[in-house]
């Protein structure tokens, strides 16, 4: 079965979208065949890189109609380097006035039905990375119980770690009852985003592994691999091509855009560490 990530946070410019599309790019230079669905209602993810191939409908249709054949668009290979046996798609954001979260909200199943129709790509990808909104809402909530592992990324300062603490994990509480119909929670692991060699991130960063490393948050981790502050992951998007591409190498103590991107893959789904 293809595994589903939910890139996730309360908080808005935390770098969800760029997250997203680096690690699946990434991922699709391993050889793995990948879906981005772009769940925000803001289509960033849906411009980051150049389409071969632009999918008749987005999803709008994916979740109220269930249709995933002509909701799928593709990726253009030459901007990622894709080879013959991967590949990178795509689903668009295609409600600007958000009137795909009021049905969701309206439906008696709506925030639970991304997680079936995307069970239906099981045969096709092996990985489905869907980005979402900086606020709460209907769309997130269907994108976060549609997935098999959330992961927040979290800037070391103190305002995104407060809202990490209260908004991010207030929402999976808020989610856990879901379980019900068939749609638990997914464990989170927060990703320090943006992370400076300062005293004070460091502080940050050394508070937040304490806090959610107790018993009572269950599932929740920090992962120890650190996304730099590095200007590589904005020239990349610039340009429109993956950071691992863009910066393959850097000297210094500083991890460049590929070694970054590796080991997050590593913690994130050690089966293809290999």
């Amino acid at each position: 079965m293809a595994i589903k990530l939910c890139i996730c946070s309360t908080k808005g410019g935390v770098g969800k979208t760029t997250l997203t599309a680096n690690l699946g790019a990434y991922l699709a230079n391993l050889g793995q065949r990948v879906l981005l669905v772009d769940a925000d209602v803001q289509p960033t993810l849906s411009s980051y890189f150049p389409l071969a191939l632009t999918g008749e409908k987005g999803l709008t249709s994916l979740i109220v109609e269930g249709e995933t054949g002509s909701t799928v668009s593709t990726i253009e290979s030459d901007a990622i380097d894709l080879g013959n046996s991967c590949s990178l798609d795509l689903i668009l954001s295609d409600d600007p006035d958000g009137a795909l979260q009021n049905w969701i909200l309206h439906t008696s199943d709506g925030r639970v039905r991304l997680r079936y129709i995307l069970s239906e790509y099981d045969d096709i990808y092996d990985v489905v990375l869907i980005d979402t909104q900086g606020a709460v809402g209907p769309l997130q909530d269907a994108a976060v119980l549609s997935a098999d592992l959330l992961v927040s990324p979290i800037p070391p300062e103190i305002l995104s770690a407060r809202e990490f603490a209260r908004g991010t994990l207030g929402m999976i509480d808020r989610l856990k009852p879901m379980a019900a119909l068939g749609a638990p929670v997914a464990p989170l692991r927060g990703l320090l985003y943006r992370m400076d060699r300062t005293l004070d991130a460091r502080a940050i960063a050394q508070e937040l592994r304490q806090e959610t490393y107790q018993p009572s948050k269950g599932k929740i981790t920090i992962l120890e691999t650190r996304v730099p502050a590095t200007v590589a992951y904005r020239e990349a998007a610039t340009r429109q091509i993956p950071v691992h591409r863009w910066e393959p190498r850097r000297n210094g103590p500083t991890p460049s855009g590929a070694e970054t991107m590796r080991a997050l893959t590593r913690e994130l789904l050690p089966h293809l560490d290999a």
